[in-house]
C-alpha cells in the first residue's frame, strides 16, 4: 500500500540534531530526504553494516566483504539545527506578497521557531 508523499520541511544540506534512537545527539548534514516514506539520510548518522557479495567488475577484480553506510532515519526523530545558536529548532515559513507592475509575486522563507532567524 503504497502513502501519499507529503511536503517535508527538512530539505537537503539542512544540519540537523538526531533527537531519539542510538545515534541520539549527534549532528549531520542531510544527503537525501525520501518523501515517500517520510525518511532521512543523514551523513554519519544511523550507520549500518552490510553484506556484500564478492562479483566479478569490469576490469576483473572481485571485490566483496562488509561495507559500513548510512542508513534512513524517519523525519520525526531530527530537527534542524539553528545556525545562530546551533541548537535545534522547529521551522516556519514566513509568507510575503509583493506587488509590481500589477502582478502579485509571493516570497516564501524558512525562519526559526525559537530565535526567528532565517535559516
Amino acid at each position: 500500500m503504497a502513502t501519499k508523499a507529503t511536503k517535508m520541511k527538512i530539505k537537503k544540506g539542512d544540519t540537523v540534531q538526531v533527537l531519539s534512537g542510538s545515534s541520539k545527539g549527534t549532528t549531520g548534514k542531510v544527503i537525501a530526504v525520501y518523501t515517500e516514506t517520510q525518511r532521512v539520510l543523514v551523513e554519519g548518522v544511523n550507520r549500518v553494516t552490510r553484506h556484500t557479495k564478492a562479483g566479478q567488475s569490469a576490469r576483473g577484480t572481485r571485490t566483496g566483504g562488509l561495507v559500513v553506510q548510512e542508513a534512513p532515519i524517519h523525519v520525526s526523530n531530527v530537527a534542524v539545527v539553528d545556525p545562530s545558536d546551533k541548537k535545534p529548532t522547529r521551522i516556519k515559513t514566513k509568507v510575503e506578497t509583493h506587488q509590481r507592475d500589477g502582478k502579485t509575486k509571493t516570497l516564501r522563507t524558512r525562519i526559526g521557531a525559537r530565535t526567528g532567524k532565517d535559516l
